[in-house]
């Protein structure tokens, strides 16, 4: 504010100054004019030899003579001098108008006094005609101008200090208050949210801007709470029964059945290891940045290798009637399907069938249907979720630990596509529809 206010100041102070030079400026053009219009005019009488005596003024202060060559007064006005010209006669440059600033004791005025010179008369007798007006009215018009000026000038520069005071408080008050709120909230670890001002300006869009960022971070946190404590606890679980397994076998000694214990042990570290698996993934879906991975990928092709891992029925894949080209990151569509296949196979009771076909759009439309359980319309939405797991699928051998569809919508969200979970039809189960982005020309098989 202080910076400001000197600012102001210094722009004043220059603006009275400019004032005070213009003003003077025209006030001695005006004197010059009018000085110049009384010349010519006793210069028209002087070309038709018709000068009166005295010579006709405006204003008591002005004085007019008409000297020859020699420097002889040949006629003046009532109050000038009759025998001295008002100007030295080498300072006059014959024939020439000639604008002079002279002392005013000389010809009876107080200070300064500005003249003028015109030419008049013939060849054979030249003549010049002086005009002299007294610069008083000038300067004292310029002295009130710079008596204003050093009377106001504080004063405007203190109103201007006080309303600067006022505003830029009234201003800050609520960035003040922000930054208050700022700091409980840092103090409370985070919680809470920022003083939004009555006043539907910038500060006001700001401190709404901020807090829906502190709703954000904090929707984050609670996110990252809860997946480190499902992970943990994901975690545990076979760490415990691993160790389990081994204090029983310990305490038994030879009567341990080691083959028994090796599978029971194999399989909670197979459950471990697609665990960490899972969570690295997520981990790296998390920091990666959006980025959609282009390349062709047959669809056909795709279902009859993810199928292959089934040796035995139940899964079923309808072959397309011509390839099916989609734009997107192989390994993640396998992925995808992969999880798919496995989460319908862990719940199908007789068959998994897996059909792709064009959905009339920029998509083709891929399906994994199993005649299991299905999922209820109001959970369809939530077992998306991180370690989101229904009651069926909460056994913990056959069961996962609920990454598998987060992980399938979040790969499938970057290839561009959607995933959608309904009814299967015509017999009773779960279908799942990918809408996967088709290639806008027909990829080379080759």
């Amino acid at each position: 504010m202080v910076i400001g206010v000197l600012g102001v100041s210094a722009g004043l102070a220059v603006g009275g100054l400019v004032l005070l030079v213009v003003l003077n400026w025209a006030l001695h053009r005006n004197v010059d004019t009018e000085a110049l219009r009384t010349a010519d005019a006793i210069a028209l009488l002087a070309a038709e030899d018709a000068l009166p005596d005295p010579l006709p003024v405006a204003g008591g202060q002005t004085r007019v003579q008409v000297v020859d060559a020699a420097g002889r007064v040949r006629a003046a006005s009532i109050d000038a001098d009759r025998l001295v010209p008002m100007v030295r006669p080498e300072r006059l440059d014959p024939g020439a108008r000639q604008r002079l600033t002279v002392a005013g004791e000389r010809i009876g005025l107080t200070g300064p006094v500005r003249m003028v010179a015109v030419p008049a008369g013939t060849d054979t007798d030249p003549l010049t005609v002086l005009v002299a007006r007294s610069l008083a009215d000038v300067r004292q018009s310029a002295h009130v101008l710079r008596t204003v000026l050093l009377v106001s000038f504080p004063l405007l520069v203190a109103v201007l200090a006080a309303v600067a005071w006022r505003v830029v408080g009234a201003t800050l008050r609520p960035v003040e208050a922000l930054r208050r709120g700022a700091e409980e909230i840092t103090g409370r670890n985070g919680g809470g949210r920022l003083p939004v001002p009555a006043s539907r300006d910038e500060i006001h869009r700001l401190a709404a801007t901020l807090n829906d960022m502190l709703g954000r971070l904090e929707s984050a946190r609670a996110r990252q709470r809860a997946f480190v404590a499902d992970a943990a606890h994901e975690l545990r679980s076979p760490l415990t029964n691993i160790r389990t397994e081994l204090e029983v076998a310990r305490r038994l000694g030879d009567r341990t059945d080691w083959p028994a214990v090796s599978a029971d042990l194999l399989t909670d570290t197979e459950r471990l290891g697609r665990l960490v698996d899972n969570l690295l993934l997520l981990a790296r879906l998390d920091e990666a940045p959006p980025r959609r991975a282009t390349g062709p990928v047959e669809l056909g092709g795709l279902l009859t290798a993810v199928a292959a891992r089934y040796p035995t029925p139940p899964v079923e894949v309808l072959t397309p009637r011509e390839p099916l080209w989609a734009d997107g990151d192989p390994d993640q569509l396998h992925r995808v399907l992969t999880n798919l296949v496995d989460n319908a196979v862990r719940h199908a009771r007789t068959r998994v069938v897996l059909a792709t076909e064009p959905d009339g759009t920029a998509y083709h439309r891929v399906t994994v249907t199993d005649d299991g359980p299905g999922i209820p319309v109001v959970d369809r939405e939530r077992v998306f979720g991180r370690f989101t797991r229904l009651d069926p699928a909460r056994d913990r051998d056959a069961g996962g630990a609920g990454l598998g569809l987060a992980i399938v919508r979040e790969l499938v969200h970057r290839a561009g596509g959607r995933i959608e979970l309904g009814d299967a039809d015509p017999w009773p189960g779960l279908r799942v529809r990918l809408l996967l982005p088709a290639l806008l020309e027909e990829a080379d098989p080759g």
